[in-house]
């Protein structure tokens, strides 16, 4: 459910983005009252997608934070099977380092 929400948070905030670019432009050739409406649309996008953001922002956190959770969890109840990933992961680099 979070991830189709992110989702749907990444693409309004690309879609919004590309509105402010689009009205930038717009503004760049208005003048007067035009231009004053272009800008404030321009801030209102602005501070849209900035929550957006903050949101993706936050939801990104609470996922890290859940997944540390359950790995400090498994590394506490398996503690000799993470020391053999540990170490698998150790020798794979070490593989990869001495090719090169």
């Amino acid at each position: 459910m979070s991830t189709q929400i992110d989702s749907v948070l990444i693409d309004e905030t690309k879609d919004a983005l590309k509105e402010t670019a689009q009205l930038i432009e717009a503004a760049a050739n208005a003048q007067g009252e035009e231009a004053k409406a272009l800008y404030a649309k321009i801030a209102d996008n602005l501070r849209s997608a900035k929550h957006r953001l903050t949101e993706l922002e936050g939801n990104a956190v609470e996922k890290a934070k859940v997944a540390a959770k359950h790995t400090d969890e498994y590394v506490h109840n398996h503690p000799w099977q993470a020391v053999g990933v540990g170490a698998a992961i150790g020798l794979l680099v070490g593989f990869l380092v001495a090719r090169r």
